[in-house]
């Protein structure tokens, strides 16, 4: 089994999104892991807008990576810049490091049409979870 760790800043939105994805898209393939720079909690649209499609985040934790530096990773995946700038070193020599700063739809919390924001955030991560099982994953 493969191990991919996602990260952003919080780990309360973009990341938690992703790992549903990652979790739905290669169940039985990779360990998936998410975890922020910071801890922010889990962001309660972020839960609704994947209940919209269909996949339960509610029973996730918002962790910080320090919590698995000992995790030998495959893939490390950064979702925003932040993160990006602000990864640890994980004592992996063979990981892949994959960066795409996604748009942080919880900027807007108080906007009319946080729905929609999340949802367009939630499907982008969602095409990005498609094409990488695509790319380093054989289809089962």
């Amino acid at each position: 089994m493969k191990n991919i760790i996602i990260i952003c800043t919080g780990n309360s939105c973009r990341s938690q999104i992703a790992h549903g994805y990652f979790l739905f898209y290669l169940e039985n393939q990779a360990n998936i892991y998410s975890a922020g720079v910071e801890k922010h909690g889990l962001n309660k649209n972020a839960i609704e807008s994947m209940k919209r499609d269909g996949i339960d985040i509610s029973y996730f934790t918002s962790n910080q990576t320090d919590e698995y530096l000992k995790i030998d990773f495959d893939y490390i995946i950064t979702v925003c810049d932040h993160a990006n700038e602000s990864c640890p070193n994980f004592p992996t020599k063979k990981a892949i490091r994959i960066h795409k700063d996604f748009y942080d739809p919880s900027k807007k919390n108080n906007s009319d049409n946080i729905d929609l924001e999340f949802d367009k955030c939630r499907d982008d991560i969602k095409k990005f979870a498609l094409d990488f099982k695509k790319k380093y994953f054989k289809p089962v």
